[in-house]
């Protein structure tokens, strides 16, 4: 198993749309980067977030999640309240090759903030946008900055192909837009 490059990384965006839209450098200057790196890609997160709300006093459940838990909000900024969470997607639209697997991990600039960034694997097969999961540990509140950089994907190329991908097994998940909220198969 491998870490992909840079060279690996455009060549299957512009050849495949691995990423869409793709940014071949790393944009760095009055905002927190996005782009093509070394060895990743660093996502941006889109305007359109879900900020979790104690308003309506429901539990959060995995398996019947209640839409009430979360305000609507597109913005160029969102302001996530103290130790609470936010749901947003990547700018990014993502078709994973079927013998690859993605980690991303959250950007530096904002975990020395106390911003959390988590995002699950992009299993082989995978297509979509990615729903970010960000928590804000702090007791004040925290600014995300839309269409900027929020975390970065790391490649890894299997070293055979799996049985079945993401995309064979028909997930839950595949071929996303906008933000999704959690699901399970019925």
């Amino acid at each position: 198993m491998g870490l992909k490059s840079d060279k690996w990384i455009r060549e299957k965006s512009l050849n495949e749309k691995m990423i869409d839209p793709f940014c071949e450098e790393q944009i760095g200057k009055d905002v927190i980067s996005y782009g093509l790196s070394s060895y990743g890609y660093d996502i941006r997160v889109g305007n359109e977030f879900k900020i979790f709300t104690n308003v309506n006093s429901t539990v959060v459940d995995p398996k019947n999640f209640d839409e009430a838990n979360v305000i609507d909000l597109t913005s160029d900024i969102a302001i996530i309240p103290p130790n609470s969470f936010a749901l947003a997607r990547t700018v990014e639209y993502f078709r994973m090759p079927d013998n690859v697997l993605a980690i991303c991990l959250g950007k530096s600039t904002y975990a020395r903030c106390g911003i959390i960034v988590n995002v699950t694997p992009f299993e082989p097969g995978f297509e979509g946008h990615i729903t970010i999961e960000i928590s804000n540990t702090t007791p004040l509140p925290a600014k995300i900055y839309a269409n900027e950089g929020i975390a970065q994907v790391l490649f890894l190329e299997g070293d055979e192909p799996c049985e079945v991908t993401y995309a064979d097994k028909k997930g839950k998940y595949q071929s996303q837009t906008g933000i999704t909220l959690p699901r399970i198969l019925r």
